[in-house]
């Protein structure tokens, strides 16, 4: 099939977009990396009178360093985010989680601001940005504003941006204290979306005591999730007292999981718990093996 007609726009800068989705309102559509608007629009699942491409808006690229975290603007591959330093070194959770996400050829093209703006609920940037309390830069005709991640998802695919605003950048901070991070999500086939994931953070004191921690989930509700079951029930533990599996069932009790022709609700909610302590246990395995090495 092919898409309904529609008006072409190619700007060259955020203030060019931010007119033309001011002006054309709920009838306009940012189009970035296209890996879930095109095919929407191709099968007339969806239908807009006036697309805004990106690819032209050069200030949307590129990751760069901002107060010890880092900065990435919307437009940035995920490739690109797969391979950087520092988003290697500065946000681990962000790099580790980019491989899962469909295939090289799909992150080729596909951008970070695409995936988190499109808040589909089994993808995985919006559960990493949600762990991570990571922030969105939201630019429109007034000006830019920030908005948390736990502010940012809504709803299944709506977010905070008004149809007059623009997703331009998002914001991680690095943790400063020692950490370890995991990522893992189960997929009937390798580059399926998922039927369940998590992203965890664990942070420790000069002790060994976990005073931080972070557990987003994927799949299992209609927005991305925290387990803050499970992260409550970590804080005060070292490595060795924490029951991975069993503080790993806790997550059960923050899920509102939806069954679907790929999975029940039973089913989602049994392996996502499960998911979440093997991820537990990496993290904590991780801990364990700095803690004695010195």
């Amino acid at each position: 099939m092919k898409p309904a007609p529609f008006e072409y726009h190619a700007p060259e800068t955020v203030a060019d977009v931010v007119g033309l989705l001011a002006e054309h309102g709920d009838d306009a559509k940012p189009l970035a990396g296209g890996q879930s608007l095109v095919p929407l629009l191709a099968m007339r699942l969806t239908r807009f009178e006036h697309i805004v491409d990106l690819n032209r808006v050069d200030e949307l690229f590129g990751v760069s360093t901002d107060n010890g975290g880092v900065r990435i603007g919307a437009m940035t591959r995920q490739a690109a985010v797969e391979t950087d330093a520092a988003v290697a070194e500065r946000v681990p959770l962000l790099h580790l989680a980019t491989p899962h996400i469909g295939h090289f050829q799909i992150r080729n093209r596909g951008t970070i601001g695409g995936s988190i703006a499109h808040a589909d609920p089994a993808s995985e940037y919006p559960a990493v940005m949600l762990a991570l309390d990571g922030v969105a830069e939201i630019a429109s005709a007034t000006g830019i504003r920030e908005v948390p991640a736990a502010e940012f998802f809504e709803s299944t695919f709506i977010t905070a941006v008004a149809p007059d605003e623009l997703l331009v950048a998002l914001r991680f901070a690095a943790w400063d204290q020692p950490a370890a991070f995991a990522f893992d999500e189960i997929a009937r086939r390798s580059g399926d979306f998922a039927l369940a994931g998590a992203a965890v953070g664990i942070g420790t004191d000069s002790a060994g005591r976990i005073n931080r921690a972070a557990v987003g989930m994927l799949g299992v509700g209609p927005i991305p999730l925290r387990a803050t079951s499970v992260e409550a029930a970590l804080m005060g533990l070292t490595a060795a007292e924490a029951d991975p599996a069993e503080i790993g069932r806790l997550a059960a009790d923050d899920m509102d999981p939806i069954g679907d022709v790929h999975a029940s609700v039973e089913y989602r909610r049994q392996a996502g718990s499960t998911l979440v302590g093997r991820v537990l246990a990496d993290a904590l395995a991780q801990v364990t093996t700095e803690a004695a090495n010195g």
